[in-house]
């Protein structure tokens, strides 16, 4: 059996209702070629361990962790708390504040404990964001990250392409 990429980002869930949103983000890091790990943790059920994971993430080799809460969301806050490593929070849209607070509990962190917040409900801002942090130092990364932002461009020039190929009201492209 082949051995298995250390892995670069931790993808951590605070709970189980949770699960769908990490694997989209698992998707999006694999779309990427970045090695990663999942796990459930409790900023509130399971602090102690959740100390721990954030504590010795650095050491595992981990680069990059993202956290994902909803409803009073202290979970990536909790992991910035006890990391050095930059934490991105992905705010979830549920409860009766539609997820309003969930995205203030991560963009509202005291001086010193910031987590980088992505919109809510946008996992693969959350693992574009991630890749981004990586390139810096991954060359390989960065090519990966630079050959899917071109493949992103295409396919909108592709898109438009194809609206003034089957309209007769599309607006011609200026000419420079």
């Amino acid at each position: 059996m082949p051995e298995q990429p250390q892995p670069l980002v931790g993808v951590v869930m605070g709970s189980k209702s949770d699960l769908e949103w990490g694997q989209q983000v698992s998707r999006y890091l694999q779309e990427l070629g970045i090695p990663h790990e999942s796990r459930i943790l409790s900023a509130h059920r399971t602090p102690v361990e959740a100390a721990h994971y954030a504590q010795s993430a650095a050491e595992r080799g981990l680069a990059v962790i993202i956290a994902i809460a909803g409803l009073a969301a202290h979970l990536p806050g909790v992991l910035a708390a006890y990391t050095w490593l930059p934490v991105i929070g992905l705010p979830l849209a549920g409860g009766p504040l539609r997820g309003q607070d969930a995205l203030y509990a991560m963009v509202q962190m005291p001086p010193g404990v910031p987590v980088a917040t992505v919109g809510l409900d946008n996992p693969r801002n959350a693992a574009v964001l991630a890749a981004q942090i990586l390139a810096v130092r991954h060359s390989d990364v960065r090519a990966r990250l630079l050959q899917w932002r071109r493949e992103q461009t295409e396919s909108v020039r592709l898109a438009d392409r194809q609206l003034q190929q089957s309209s007769a009201t599309a607006v011609p492209e200026p000419r420079p």
